[in-house]
């Protein structure tokens, strides 16, 4: 399996404070089957990263799983929060694409207004990066209007949800989103988005449901064409719908 979205470096953000802390959360992604990580540190304000930054806890890190023999690549990549994208410029985000390729990873905004990310997607796509969405079931204006993410989609967003989402981690609402949108066929990367070992952990067979197929496709199948840049694989057989419905946007 391949994570995309995982907060693993230590001491750059609010993943693990220590080099001791991000083993432990590598150890426990090994047992669990993935073998590649995208390092994805918040890319905002708050924090203030660059590239170079996580380039150079990456390579730390990389050298300690090796001393450890803990078989995990970690790729580069970075969780960019939609305030600090106008900052960015095109040689700042190649360096944050995730493993290299074209796709970058847009935080989807958790602040209830509208944030304009309809327009960021496009501006992205313009500039020539892919964008996978993160964490759209998390997403109060996304949560109301599943049509704007089925919108998104259509043209050429990609969309990652959280494993801690389907699990309930994140309370029922956060459930039913995530449901809803695998249930239409709006998600393509299933992601731990981890921060530790235990609470918010790497394991993505974790407190879901979904069958092999899909579990698969969203774990290995389609991130690996993401980092490739190639186009994503068939699609599984959807899981069957539970009465939840997909709302419409209002012309």
């Amino acid at each position: 399996m391949i994570d995309l979205h995982a907060h693993i470096l230590p001491g750059l953000d609010d993943g693990p404070p220590s080099v001791e802390d991000a083993i432990a959360m590598a150890r426990v992604a090994s047992a669990a089957g993935t073998r590649a990580i995208a390092t994805t540190a918040h890319i905002d304000n708050r924090f203030g990263l660059s590239p170079a930054d996580l380039a150079a806890a990456r390579d730390a890190l990389a050298a300690r799983l090796a001393d450890e023999g803990i078989g995990i690549e970690l790729l580069a990549g970075g969780e960019i929060a939609p305030a600090r994208l106008a900052d960015l410029d095109d040689e700042t985000l190649r360096g944050l694409t995730l493993g290299g390729g074209p796709y970058v990873l847009l935080e989807c905004p958790l602040s209830p207004g509208d944030s304009g990310l309809d327009l960021m997607v496009a501006d992205l796509q313009r500039r020539g990066f892919g964008v996978l969405l993160g964490h759209p079931e998390r997403s109060p204006a996304l949560i109301r209007d599943l049509g704007r993410l089925a919108a998104l989609t259509s043209r050429g967003a990609l969309a990652q949800v959280t494993t801690g989402s389907l699990a309930g981690a994140f309370g029922q609402t956060v459930q039913r989103a995530a449901t809803a949108m695998l249930e239409q066929g709006l998600v393509h990367v299933l992601a731990s988005d981890a921060h530790d070992a235990v609470r918010r952990s790497p394991d993505l067979r974790a407190g879901h449901a979904l069958d092999d197929a899909q579990l698969a496709w969203m774990t290995a199948e389609a991130p690996a064409a993401i980092v490739a840049g190639r186009p994503l694989p068939e699609r599984p057989p959807l899981p069957r719908r539970r009465g939840f419905r997909l709302t419409r946007r209002r012309a």
